[in-house]
């Protein structure tokens, strides 16, 4: 066994922080998006994820992922790395007679430190699902749902995409090493993943109640470009971090990263202004996400020239795909689906256009010579982890609903889930004053904090 290497090593502790960053920031992005007697339902269905797969995942879920294939590629011994033993034996002082103690890596880094990083993967998966219910999926059962999920869906998934022979174990996942298909950074397990749950989830949740007739407009843009600029600081770690090193394969990820989301932004701002005559910053916000999401797949296979071209792409058609669900009649409240299962597609299969044999994964697409095999390698896994989770999700969520209920009462979801799930209004509008100084009226305010303030009595302030 090789020895640590520092420098890998702390990288790799700060790249897991930054994409533990991302949640937060996914909670901001999602919340500014929903309606204000919701915000802090959306904020917490995003922020419990933190604690429920953290828990879940050194429980079972890395051995699961990452324990040696029981099978077909298909999933990880679940009991080989039961509360991750077997990844933090041994010291690094020096043993009873004097030799140096080894610790369990990967590639140059302690297991400890890949378990956490991939940790963070698992937790932003789960949360992105959320955004396709906001505003009427009550928060137990979207507990209940977001663990069998990662327990049958994500766990097995991140086996087949991120678990390479030899690495982790001996043997790993079917679409790592027999398919072949490139995914640096989880353009399947995460993206295509995650918005094939959402789109599962809402159909089985149905529409929020007046979608489409009723107007749903985000309550606070503020929030949502704050989180996405905290999404694309930390996706830096998520992407540039996938290298597990501090090389040159995650200088070209960070670049790629960079000049990708900056395409798609501009991408899907110029669709707007085509389409609508003027650019938004909730457009702005939504491209930004949408080229994290697309080069996520690809930032490892092609040059920083095709970087930028799947990032435009992406943001173009994504910002079109965002308008099937009017169309087809599903209420993907935050667009999960047109973004992250849209964008997933759109980055993984551009992988068969666009790679160069030039960039670290050295693959050639058929933009560079390299015909058609690449191409039927990226959509056999992205499809079949499309058609997995959706069909498992559409399971999960019908025995959720089943059992437990998945969606909030008529009249807690009018009055808003804040108060109905959590107890608390995420904006305190009783101490509203009107001017200043002896004498002042000051109005005494009630109803819930979506509608305007209505005022029953005035009380005169004596100072």
């Amino acid at each position: 066994m090789g020895a640590a290497n520092t420098g890998d090593t702390a990288w790799m502790l700060t790249s897991a922080a930054l994409v533990l960053l991302m949640t937060p920031g996914l909670a901001f992005f999602y919340g500014g998006m929903t309606r204000s007697k919701s915000v802090l339902n959306m904020m917490m269905m995003s922020m419990s994820a933190l604690g429920l797969i953290g828990v879940l995942w050194v429980l079972y879920g890395y051995s699961m992922a990452f324990g040696n294939d029981v099978g077909l590629g298909l999933l990880g011994n679940p009991f080989e790395h039961l509360g991750l033993s077997g990844l933090f034996g041994g010291q690094y002082l020096e043993g009873d007679a004097g030799e140096a103690v080894s610790i369990p890596l990967v590639n140059t880094i302690p297991a400890t430190v890949f378990a956490a990083f991939q940790a963070m993967f698992a937790i932003i998966t789960v949360a992105l699902i959320s955004g396709a219910a906001a505003d009427r999926l009550r928060f137990g059962p979207w507990l209940v749902f977001a663990g069998l999920w990662a327990t049958i869906v994500y766990f097995p998934v991140a086996h087949w995409v991120f678990s390479f022979d030899g690495v982790t174990a001996e043997t790993g996942g079917w679409i790592a090493n027999q398919l072949a298909a490139v995914d640096f950074a989880g353009g399947t397990a995460v993206h295509i993943n995650s918005g094939a749950a959402a789109l599962a989830l809402c159909l089985v949740l149905g529409k929020r109640r007046g979608w489409p007739r009723e107007p749903m407009r985000p309550h606070n843009l503020t929030l949502v470009m704050l989180g996405s600029g905290l999404l694309w600081f930390g996706w830096f770690g998520f992407n540039a971090g996938s290298a597990v090193a501090s090389d040159g394969v995650a200088g070209l990820t960070f670049v790629n990263t960079l000049v990708a989301t900056s395409a798609g932004m501009l991408g899907w701002l110029l669709t707007e202004r085509i389409r609508d005559g003027k650019p938004t910053s909730l457009g702005a916000a939504s491209g930004v996400v949408a080229g994290l999401v697309a080069i996520t797949p690809s930032c490892s296979s092609v040059s920083p020239i095709g970087a930028i071209a799947v990032g435009a792409i992406a943001g173009i058609l994504c910002a079109l795909a965002v308008g099937l669900k009017f169309r087809l009649g599903f209420d993907d409240s935050l667009d999960v689906v047109g973004v992250h299962l849209v964008g997933g597609l759109i980055g993984t299969l551009l992988v068969g256009f666009f790679a160069t044999e030039a960039a670290p994964a050295g693959v050639a697409g058929l933009f560079y010579g390299g015909g058609f095999d690449q191409l039927w390698r990226q959509a056999v896994g992205a499809f079949a982890v499309m058609i997995y989770s959706f069909v498992l999700s559409l399971i999960i969520a019908f025995i959720v609903k089943a059992i437990f209920g998945l969606r909030s009462t008529e009249e807690n979801e009018v009055a808003g889930l804040d108060e109905s799930e959590h107890a608390e209004t995420a904006y305190d509008f009783s101490t509203l004053r009107v001017g200043g100084g002896l004498g002042t009226q000051r109005p005494i305010v009630t109803g819930s904090t979506d509608r305007e303030p209505q005022v029953t009595a005035t009380t005169t302030k004596e100072g």
